[in-house]
């Protein structure tokens, strides 16, 4: 009898596990709800001008030469992109390692971004979902697709979150650098500083290249870390070192890099991107 029951306990749990993973009521699904908006957005808008090198005049030159080296320039000015990518992530420098697979969509004009993130630790699965629009930002995360493990929402997050939108323009779809909301300041022939402003708010990065013209690395004040307390956002700087340039659709873009922080204690890497595919839309033709 007590077999019976606690195999009718674990049905329950796993039936009611399915139905918040793959139904209606999950974070997938959520996203995936969100993106079909987008999409349909996407659609009906009009087609975007081709970039030119008149377009890259005004930008310091280490940000034209890495246009160049990415293959913006006939291409049309990107309306978003879909990135797909595998690696692994940890909450600390002394928590275990846990795989993830992860999907994104991003739109510009307005900015959207909804970013779902399948991970696993010790056999139990994580699912997190990233959204953000011009108004709002959110981040939740939760085990076995139905307990909560973080909400966070609020001005903090928002403007955690505007960095994260800069850095995947910078380093996902390249063309969205035009964006007359960033303005730039060169440093020296290899790196240059970067403001951009969503609304009230305004973040700042640094920007830094190699001697081919590829952006190396990306560093900003402005996105927090996330205590393991879930909760609290502790001022550290980050940084996303990238690496290993290959051809997509018609692009050159970075298939590797890493999310790293640097605490008083030592910088360390807390997510790892490997396997990276982009699309940028309207199409890779």
């Amino acid at each position: 009898m007590v077999i019976a029951y606690v195999l009718l306990f674990a049905s329950a749990i796993l039936l009611l596990y399915a139905s918040f993973a793959w139904g209606p009521f999950g974070l997938r699904a959520e996203y995936r709800r969100r993106i079909r908006q987008g999409l349909r957005e996407l659609a009906r808008a009009p087609n975007p001008q081709l970039i030119t090198e008149a377009d890259l005049a005004p930008l310091p030159a280490p940000v034209q030469r890495y246009l160049r080296f990415v293959g913006v320039v006939g291409r049309p000015r990107p309306r978003g992109f879909r990135a797909r990518m595998r690696g692994r992530i940890r909450s600390s420098a002394a928590a275990p390692w846990m795989p993830f697979v992860a999907e994104q969509h991003s739109f510009f004009g307005p900015q959207r971004r909804y970013f779902w993130m399948k991970a696993s630790r010790a056999g139990l699965p994580f699912e997190g979902l990233h959204a953000y629009d011009e108004r709002r930002a959110s981040m939740r995360i939760r085990l076995l697709s139905l307990v909560p493990v973080v909400t966070l929402f609020g001005p903090e997050l928002m403007r955690t979150e505007t960095v994260t939108v800069f850095n995947d323009m910078c380093i996902f779809a390249p063309g969205s650098l035009l964006d007359p909301s960033i303005g730039w300041r060169a440093l020296d022939a290899r790196s240059v500083e970067a403001r951009y402003e969503v609304g009230p708010y305004a973040i700042s990065a640094v920007l830094i290249f190699d001697d081919s013209g590829a952006l190396v690395n990306f560093e900003s004040d402005d996105r927090p870390a996330l205590a393991e307390d879930g909760k609290t956002l502790l001022a550290q700087r980050w940084s996303t070192p990238i690496r290993d340039y290959r051809s997509m659709g018609p692009y050159r873009l970075a298939s590797r890099g890493e999310g790293r922080y640097a605490p008083a204690s030592g910088e360390y890497a807390y997510i790892e991107f490997e396997g990276i595919e982009i699309q940028v839309f309207p199409g890779k033709g």
